[in-house]
């Protein structure tokens, strides 16, 4: 026989299980969430050229690099590099010959109505960070799940197993019943009746015996449905294998259980993805509210400063060499704004009454799981009184159908006892 413990069990599903390897892709999936996000900030470089050539004369020749470097703070620097010329060039667009037609340009766009306090990029980045937390917490769950059915199906390949021992051991005393009242019917101690009461007993017991037998396969083959080698095959169970649970020696507390109740409310996996819906959605809803106000921007741009097209570096002068630009927006009646910014709060009161609801569940069903606990822990020692008295009845009635001095009904009562 070769023991399989509980612990052992377990310890093998949650190292190999694919399931339990799978959820850990969760993990992943959320750091590339925010990594996919946090490219909002990535630097930008772009190039355009458009060249215009009819009869040998250049109507124009224009082309531009910008590199535009997005930072948390609204706050964007931008280099610009720009070289134009050309006979019918928008007048807009000139640049002296002096320097080659080159010209340089350092900027920045500062937004000071609408994205100052936040902007879609700098939201995208935090709730990808919660869409992290709610995929952790996921993870949990999918495992959690994993090991509770594991548990569940090792108990009930434990159950299996010894109620077929036990079937195996009534056979025996029934076999031996069986025996002896054939043995006093030869003395004419016993009916024809007894025997065949006895006969019956015992076929019944071996017909228990079948069924406990195909419900043990069944449970082996169903434990090994979470046995699984490193490299990912499936391990089958083998009939030699007995179950084994260590001995539960210490006491739950009371103190212990309201420790754990409090952190089941805290950390337990459905909270942890509310809690991260939440913040999500007050994410959205600071968007929603900062989309309330104008957009203003401003746009300040250096010509040839500090660094000219020639190479020669310049003092920043505020007031010369410069452009300017500022824009305006406002809808009148912001009705889509308000709008978004109620509905978030309608989903955030949503989730709020979800939370607390599922928050009282997990509370009572700690209390519940403790209470039942207790119980069934009273009731298996009132079970182990009791059938340590039907042992002793049933070698008492064994005794006296040796002795000729008892009968089939008080032994086959106490045995199913």
């Amino acid at each position: 026989i070769q023991v399989f413990s509980y612990k052992q069990f377990l310890e093998l599903t949650f190292i190999n299980h694919p399931v339990v390897k799978q959820a850990s892709l969760f993990s992943d999936l959320g750091e590339q969430e925010v990594r996919m996000a946090r490219g909002n900030l990535d630097p930008k470089l772009t190039a355009n050229w458009d060249v215009k050539n009819l009869k040998d004369t250049e109507y124009f020749n224009v082309f531009n690099s910008t590199l535009k470097i997005p930072t948390w703070f609204p706050v964007d620097p931008k280099v610009s590099v720009d070289r134009n010329r050309g006979v019918f060039l928008n007048p807009e667009r000139f640049i002296s010959e002096d320097t080659d037609y080159w010209q340089i340009q350092l900027g920045v766009e500062l937004p000071i109505g609408r994205g100052l306090i936040i902007d879609p990029r700098r939201a995208a980045i935090k709730q990808s960070v919660e869409v992290q937390n709610m995929l952790e917490a996921e993870r949990i769950k999918v495992i959690n799940k994993v090991l509770f059915e594991a548990g569940k199906a090792y108990w009930d390949w434990y159950s299996a197993y010894y109620r077929y021992k036990l079937i195996n051991r009534s056979i025996v005393i029934s076999e031996e019943i069986f025996e002896r009242v054939k043995v006093n019917f030869d003395y004419g101690e016993a009916s024809v009746i007894d025997t065949i009461q006895a006969g019956i007993t015992l076929q019944n017991r071996r017909i228990d015996l079948q069924a406990a037998q195909i419900d043990l396969v069944t449970t082996r083959l169903n434990l090994s449905n979470f046995i699984w080698t490193e490299n990912e095959e499936p391990l089958e169970l083998t009939a030699s294998a007995a179950p084994f649970v260590e001995a539960f020696t210490d006491e739950i507390s009371t103190s212990y259980v309201d420790s754990l109740r409090l952190n089941a409310m805290v950390y337990h996996p459905e909270v942890l993805k509310l809690d991260a819906k939440i913040n999500q959605l007050s994410i959205k809803n600071k968007l929603a509210r900062e989309n309330l106000k104008p957009t203003l921007n401003l746009e300040y741009n250096f010509i040839d400063q500090p660094l000219t097209p020639t190479g020669d570096f310049n003092q920043f002068n505020l007031g010369s060499d410069y452009k300017f630009g500022v824009q305006f927006a406002y809808p009148l009646l912001i009705r889509k704004e308000r709008s978004k910014a109620q509905m978030t709060n309608i989903e955030i009161s949503q989730t709020d009454y979800e939370l607390n609801s599922r928050s009282l569940q997990i509370k009572n069903n700690v209390e519940a799981s403790y209470n039942e606990f207790l119980n069934t822990d009273l009731m298996i020692d009132q079970q182990i009184v009791a059938i340590n008295s039907y042992e002793r009845l049933l070698e008492a009635e064994l005794l006296n159908l040796e002795l000729g001095e008892s009968d089939l009904f008080k032994i086959n009562f106490q045995q199913d006892k």
